[in-house]
């Protein structure tokens, strides 16, 4: 597990110690990061489940603004906060200690990037997005909502802001991409 592009390329990051976590694997990172292209240049982005804090790291490594890492266990958050000292990108981020609903039940922020990577099989991205639809002000207007599931897992999800725009599948991980609803815009 590394840092495919930008300031911290080639930046080996530590894994979170014991199974808790299921990280990204560098093909779907690089797949999803070249779907993004440049727009994540001054974004804000937001790592629920952050785990190792892989996928804020690389948004930062390629010029996010800022990325906010979301974990209620403690090994993450140490794993998270080493990788960000790794890679010299602590300044632009900030970590939460805590549950993910929790927080998505405060006063919403507003971010360009929302990616959703829970424990799988539990139904927690189903959770995660709800609470996210419920008070739509989390998602920038012109920002995306990215849900990282086994193939397995997904199901139509009935929203009342927002809509699925596409789905790509890499093996055996699906990332499927909600926005704001265009009439709402």
């Amino acid at each position: 597990m590394r840092v495919i592009s930008g300031s911290a390329k080639g930046r080996n990051l530590q894994a979170v110690p014991g199974d808790s976590t299921r990280p990204i694997t560098d093909r779907v990172k690089e797949a999803l990061f070249n779907i993004f292209g440049t727009d994540i240049r001054e974004a804000r982005f937001l790592d629920l489940f952050g785990g190792t804090g892989g996928v804020g790291i690389e948004a930062l490594s390629r010029g996010a603004a800022q990325a906010v890492f979301i974990d209620k266990n403690r090994k993450a958050q140490e794993t998270i906060k080493a990788n960000l000292l790794l890679t010299k990108l602590n300044d632009r981020a900030e970590i939460v200690r805590g549950d993910a609903f929790t927080y998505l039940q405060g006063v919403p922020q507003s971010f360009h990037y929302i990616y959703i990577a829970p424990p799988q099989y539990q139904r927690l991205w189903l959770d995660a997005l709800k609470l996210i639809d419920d008070q739509p002000g989390w998602l920038a207007e012109d920002g995306e909502i990215i849900v990282q599931i086994h193939p397995k897992e997904y199901e139509a999800v009935p929203l009342e802001h927002f809509e699925e725009i596409e789905q790509r599948k890499y093996g055996s991980t699906l990332l499927v991409f909600y926005e704001h609803q265009q009439d709402e815009l």
